[in-house]
């Protein structure tokens, strides 16, 4: 291996080594050494973000304290290491890819920033934007001069005020819309503001890092930093006449929900790296032109999100990472060293956090804003990340930081935003949601099967759900004569964890708002076409809202929505669907949890709809609607309220209702075929009153001649299976989550999918070859019953399909 000679200049590193039988070392040469460079971060920012991830910190976190690590404060401490695996003569390799990642992701930071809303800024918002800049900026040139007399004599004094300044100014954009979406704050008044504040800021931040890095080229003249200003000022005058034209053009050529031409990225990228060329010429820095490319993108239809989803995957997760290793690599934690440079960390940090907070929370105040949500304001305005990290690397770059002032200002970026989260949730309590007392009609199921004004809250994950929820919502409303269906439909999108925040910030700009507006002239997408469509021809109320959260509390949006719209009903997409096979195969095992979670939380009744294309692949109007549904009748309140959906659903005159009720046969119950107490005084009373629901049902609803009832006797469970096969050749089937009765007792076993149910588990198992859609529905109770909260807490069984004794 090759020694490295501190006395002579390291020669130049070959690309790709021959291998190790020809006794190369593949870490001598730059392919194979800057692959396990990426590897190694990977894997260490990964894990120290699952770590990171119960205390609520963004990823940017854990790709700071990575890259730290890997440097010379921790494992670069060992020589041997720091040789091997980031010798000197790598590292031009390293910092030019890093660039070059980041020259793509400040890109897209600037597909961020839509110039169109900051003009929509309220008055207030500029107000706290403004202040959250300028008193944190007076503060750091106060720090700066404490700074050059102690841990920083000897710099440039003019471009080392302003870096400090922008250092202390500082908003990061992207990392603090996460914030906000991961605390569920981004429907708030505090979350709206901070948005808005943040984005002023954040172009306000890149203004003046310009101006610093105008100051800091090593210039003889004054008049040199004068013309790298004009230059850089005349360039984005350039841009801003000639980029906006020639990409509205690309935008209309690209409609939504068709593939972007290949032509159109690849001649994006060229111009992004044209400019990057530009500005770096100019003198102030290659990435200045990219994200300038990016802030004139029309935000406007389907090909800003397109060129996010092809660039950001590669750079977020192969080529920024070593952004973060080459930062970590410049800072040594070691060089504070002494009482005094402990002392200047701490001062800085609490510089930092007083000058962006008080200056927030005094503005604030003086705008009328409640004190609590003036101090959360001011503590999300301070949260720092990677814009801040580009901040100082070019500081430390041009020779305006040195080692132990670049330390320190990384210490400080790293505190701020880490207390950012819990210190929010300590102080700010938003407006709890109405209390579940606040609303009476929770279920479908009425006294005497009352046909009232109802809501249902249909929630979907995409497209693929669509045409089934619109064929259940045409055969849900009825004959049409009276408006008694009122629509809330939820678009769950996740939230994930990507670097660059455009695709979430502009979803997270419509959080629990509609998904469509009736004013929108742009291009709507297949979703919004569906349920507008529908809305016209149908007499429903259809009141979309969007919702975006991990998937972990996705359920709590679900029942919060649910209970802000006071649904007597959730339904909510099963998370398996069905294959070109015929069989059910799984979409996300995430979206199972979140139903299990709805289920044992819900305000109202909640039921699972199992989709095998109800009503066929498109909108079946209402003239032509001819379907069969079966409702399966054991007893139970969950069956109680299956049947009054089916009720519902009878109105409709294109739907054929068929009620099966299943009838236990005494002597072969008694004779041990179904071993349940048949005697219980609980079983007599639960009888009863299915006895009472069914009287209820035949004379109310049976005098509608497109509705079927019959009962059959059955005395074991491979009976009742028999007769629920012979049934299940219709459109949709309805049955209760946790029927009630002895027979049904004798069916509940193992199963892959326990929250489904005995009956739901039997429905889409294979076995059963049914071409129905199924409907599994849960009555609501203040309390669920504890076999009821069991299947929900069971383990998953881990077989290919659940299996069901039919001897």
């Amino acid at each position: 291996m090759a020694t490295e000679n501190p006395g002579q200049c390291p020669a130049p590193m070959k690309a790709t080594s021959e291998g190790v039988f020809q006794g190369n070392n593949p870490l001598d040469y730059a392919l194979p050494l800057v692959i396990v460079q990426i590897c190694l971060v990977l894997v260490l920012t990964r894990v120290l973000a699952y770590l990171l991830k119960p205390l609520r910190q963004p990823r940017v976190i854990a790709e700071i304290i990575g890259g730290v690590l890997l440097g010379p404060s921790a494992l670069g401490r060992n020589t041997d290491y720091l040789h091997a695996v980031f010798p000197k003569r790598s590292l031009p390799v390293l910092d030019t890819l890093a660039n070059l990642g980041l020259l793509f992701f400040l890109f897209l930071v600037g597909l961020e920033l839509d110039l169109q809303s900051l003009r929509r800024t309220g008055k207030k918002a500029l107000c706290i934007a403004l202040a959250g800049i300028t008193f944190p900026f007076v503060l750091g040139i106060g720090v700066s001069f404490i700074l050059q007399d102690t841990v920083a004599k000897g710099t440039r004094e003019a471009p080392f005020i302003v870096f400090m300044g922008v250092a202390m100014s500082i908003t990061a954009f992207p990392v603090l819309a996460r914030i906000l979406a991961e605390l569920k704050l981004l429907t708030t008044d505090v979350g709206k503001m901070a948005m808005s504040a943040a984005a002023v800021n954040d172009v306000a931040a890149w203004i003046l890092l310009a101006l610093a890095v105008a100051l800091s080229g090593s210039g003889r003249s004054p008049l040199v930093a004068l013309w790298v200003f004009l230059c850089g000022s005349a360039f984005i005058l350039l841009m801003s006449f000639m980029i906006p034209p020639i990409f509205k053009w690309m935008s209309r050529r690209c409609p939504e929900g068709e593939p972007v031409d290949e032509l159109y990225v690849c001649a994006t990228l060229g111009v992004v790296l044209a400019a990057g060329f530009v500005t770096d010429t100019i003198g102030i820095h290659a990435l200045f032109g990219a994200f300038v490319v990016g802030v004139l993108i029309p935000k406007e239809g389907a090909f800003a999100g397109a060129l996010v989803e092809k660039v950001e995957d590669l750079v977020s997760g192969l080529f920024l990472p070593l952004y973060f290793v080459s930062s970590g690599l410049k800072t040594n934690v070691a060089s504070i060293k002494g009482l005094q440079s402990w002392g200047l960390l701490v001062l800085v940090i609490c510089t930092a956090c007083f000058g962006k907070i008080a200056g927030t929370v005094g503005v604030s105040m003086w705008c009328k804003v409640p004190f609590s949500e003036a101090l959360a304001l001011g503590l999300l305005m301070n949260t720092k990340g990677l814009v801040e990290l580009i901040v100082l690397n070019i500081g430390k770059d041009r020779g305006v930081l040195n080692d132990q002032t670049f330390a320190i200002l990384v210490l400080m970026a790293l505190v701020t935003t880490f207390i950012t989260t819990p210190s929010v949730i300590a102080v700010y309590k938003p407006a709890k949601a109405p209390t579940k007392s606040e609303y009476k009609q929770r279920t479908i199921y009425r006294k005497g099967f009352a046909s009232s004004q109802f809501r249902m809250f249909f929630t979907f994950h995409g497209i693929r759900n669509l045409p089934t929820i619109v064929n259940l919502i045409e055969a849900t409303r009825g004959t049409g004569k009276k408006e008694t269906l009122t629509v809330h439909a939820m678009h769950l999108m996740e939230l994930t964890e990507r670097s660059s925040a455009i695709l979430m910030v502009h979803k997270a700009r419509r959080n629990g708002l509609p998904f469509w507006k009736k004013d929108q002239n742009v291009d709507s997408d297949q979703i919004v076409v569906a349920f507008e469509a529908f809305q016209q021809l149908s007499k429903v109320s259809i009141r979309p809202t969007t919702a975006i959260s991990a998937v972990s509390s996705m359920h709590e949006d679900i029942c919060s929505g649910a209970m802000a719209k006071k649904a007597a009903m959730i339904v909510l997409p099963f998370h398996k669907h069905m294959r070109i096979d015929g069989q059910l195969g799984t979409t996300r095992a995430e979206y199972r949890h979140v139903n299990r979670m709805v289920l044992e939380h819900a305000p109202c009744s909640v039921s699972i709809l199992v989709d095998r294309g109800f009503g066929g692949n498109s909108h079946v109007s209402a003239s032509n609607v001819d379907s069969q549904v079966t409702v399966l009748f054991f007893g139970g309140h969950d069956d109680h309220e299956a049947l009054a959906y089916g009720a519902r659903m009878a109105e409709h005159p294109g739907i054929n209702l068929v009620v099966v009720r299943f009838i236990l046969d005494r002597d072969m119950a008694n004779s041990g075929s179904v071993g349940v107490d048949i005697d219980e005084p609980t079983t007599i009373e639960a009888r009863s009153m299915d006895d009472d629901v069914i009287a209820d049902f035949k004379e109310k609803v049976m005098k509608n001649t497109t509705i079927k009832y019959e009962e059959r006797v059955v005395g074991t469970a491979s009976g009742a299976i028999e007769v629920i096969r012979e049934h299940s050749r219709c459109h949709l089937i309805l049955c209760g989550r946790m029927p009630e009765g002895e027979l049904v007792a004798s069916m509940r076993q193992k199963s892959e999918c326990p929250e489904m149910g005995p009956v739901g588990n039997l429905l889409i198992s294979p076995e059963m070859l049914s071409p129905a859609s199924v409907l599994v529905v849960q009555q609501y109770h203040t309390q669920l019953s504890m076999h009821s909260l069991a299947s929900l807490k069971e383990d998953e069984v881990t077989t290919d399909q659940g299996e069901y004794d039919s001897n």
